[in-house]
């Protein structure tokens, strides 16, 4: 490495840069593999290498370039790139002797070596009404980092009757969702900080947020994906006018003081009563059946807001009365489906493809089952019986369903291995640890009382897309939870992960809170 004054190598044309007369290089240089020219640019990009296959030679994330570039704008700097293929590479940072921030480079007097000051990156904000909140004010709460994109929601929310305020990152929009308690939100996937995803996890596993309607937005069409953990709606960018303004009234109403309607579909007798006596308070309006035929006149004649349905009906299977749920456009009713069948491979993959949630009964599942149903119909869990908050707060306030059970960690970074095993260990896990695709699928076949498997995705040699598929492959596997640990959030990902046997993804860095919830509602399952 070297350091030393310059007065040339930087860019001409760089903002900052062309306007001084002295600046610093840091150079690094390395004697590796080197970087063809058509991919030096490339590999500033967010999660992209030269090496760019998830089961690449070379292990890494793809981030460290794209952070470094980002702190060299921020001082004022650039980086620089010189390299040849098979004979290294020379990485030179150019920073101005002296930068005070926004734009503005000082020149420093001679023989005087200034601090460097770092820029505050500043954001376009949005005017909202978030100083004329008053108490029955209908609040919508905007998550989305396009400021056009936030005005056009702002003024649609205002038409509609709500007082707007907009987050442009993930981690705000959870602060102000726990401040100002909105009636509704609206959520971009895509966000500067975390995924939308992460951000309605976050909001769905917190007692205080779990029952405000999210209406998802996203260029991408996973709207099963995001109605199957807990979104009211999803509308899928860019969506018309008449699109927007269809989901703000059905948000108006839904928010709108009202009874939340249940249809049970059921034919034991005294099962269909358990699960009435299980779900029934104040807030709720049940109604019960128990044939396929009854459910479907029900439907046709009144609205419902979630069902429950046994997949051994009388007249019709459950499968049957699925679909012919989603051809008479019932499609967006969350049902979970409550059955001690036990399902084929095929059967699971069709249900999973129409209900929003699977609950399987065992010795847990009236807890499970509440659980979900309070998700879908959106229920305020502060609002509830003391005894049925007490059996959400045993679902995912208590860490009691972690203790003694082990977890294989797969991960190439001995670094994450460390912070996911101290993490775990705290919670009395017992942990196995893997450093490749190999390697796990051999402790995953040696040890048969294994409870959950987090993985992660972009690995040398075997990637982790191959490593979950030769796991599933093993039919005694079928069930074991296998959270995806990824920090390659790009479009499709989170497909390919479920599609090659994933149970659901979280994105990198990893929030512990939401890691330790998600590990619990998957160890009730």
């Amino acid at each position: 490495m070297t350091v030393k004054q310059v007065t040339k190598g930087r860019s001409t044309d760089h903002p900052v840069l062309r306007s001084v007369d002295i600046a610093v290089a840091i150079a690094v240089s390395d004697t590796g593999i080197g970087i063809p020219p058509e991919k030096q640019k490339l590999i500033f990009e967010a999660f992209q290498q030269a090496d760019a296959g998830t089961s690449r030679k070379y292990g890494g994330t793809g981030l460290g370039l794209a952070i470094s570039r980002e702190l060299a704008t921020l001082l004022g700097g650039e980086i620089k790139l010189v390299s040849s293929p098979g004979q290294g590479s020379t990485f030179t940072l150019y920073v101005p002797l002296a930068y005070a921030g926004s734009g503005r480079a000082t020149p420093a007097p001679a023989g005087v070596i200034s601090p460097v000051l770092v820029a505050t990156q500043t954001e376009e904000r949005v005017l909202d009404d978030r100083d004329d909140i008053h108490e029955d004010d209908n609040i919508l709460l905007i998550v989305d980092d396009d400021p056009h994109y936030a005005r056009v929601l702002l003024g649609l929310a205002r038409d509609k009757g709500f007082k707007g305020i907009v987050a442009s990152r993930g981690q705000m929009a959870l602060s102000l969702a726990r401040q100002y308690r909105p009636a509704a939100i609206t959520l971009d996937v895509f966000l500067p900080d975390m995924l939308g995803w992460t951000v309605l996890n976050n909001l769905k596993l917190d007692p205080a947020t779990r029952h405000i309607p999210v209406q998802m937005l996203s260029i991408e069409e996973e709207r099963q994906h995001g109605l199957s953990h807990g979104a009211f709606s999803y509308l899928v960018k860019p969506a018309t006018t008449e699109d927007l303004e269809h989901a703000f009234d059905r948000l108006k109403n839904y928010v709108a003081p009202h009874k939340k309607r249940l249809l049970i579909v059921e034919d034991n007798d005294i099962e269909r009563q358990s699960i009435v006596e299980l779900v029934s308070y104040d807030d709720l309006e049940v109604e019960a059946v128990a044939t396929g035929s009854e459910a479907l006149a029900a439907l046709s004649d009144r609205r419902f807001d979630c069902c429950v349905l046994d997949l051994r009906l009388p007249d019709m299977t459950g499968f049957d009365l699925l679909e012919t749920m989603q051809s008479a456009s019932l499609g967006d009713l969350p049902v979970v489906v409550f059955t001690g069948k036990e399902l084929t491979e095929e059967e699971d993959s069709r249900l999973r493809r129409v209900a929003k949630s699977v609950v399987l009964k065992d010795v847990q599942s009236p807890e499970r089952l509440f659980d979900e149903t309070a998700l879908f119909l959106h229920r305020v869990v502060g609002e509830l019986p003391p005894a049925k908050r007490q059996m959400l707060d045993r679902l995912h306030g208590s860490n009691e369903v972690l203790r003694n059970r082990k977890v294989l960690v797969v991960d190439d970074d001995v670094r994450n291995i460390f912070a996911l095993t101290s993490l775990l260990e705290n919670q009395d896990m017992e942990v196995l640890t893997a450093t490749n695709g190999r390697q796990a699928i051999q402790i995953v076949e040696n040890t048969p009382d294994l409870s959950v498997l987090l993985m992660d995705i972009m690995m040398p040699e075997m990637d982790g897309y191959e490593t979950i598929r030769e796991i599933r492959k093993n039919l005694q596997m079928r069930t074991l939870p296998i959270l995806a640990l990824t920090a390659k959030a790009m479009k499709g990902d989170r497909e390919k992960c479920l599609q090659a046997g994933a149970s659901d993804y979280i994105a990198k860095p990893v929030n512990t809170d939401q890691l330790l919830s998600l590990l619990r509602v998957w160890l009730y399952r």
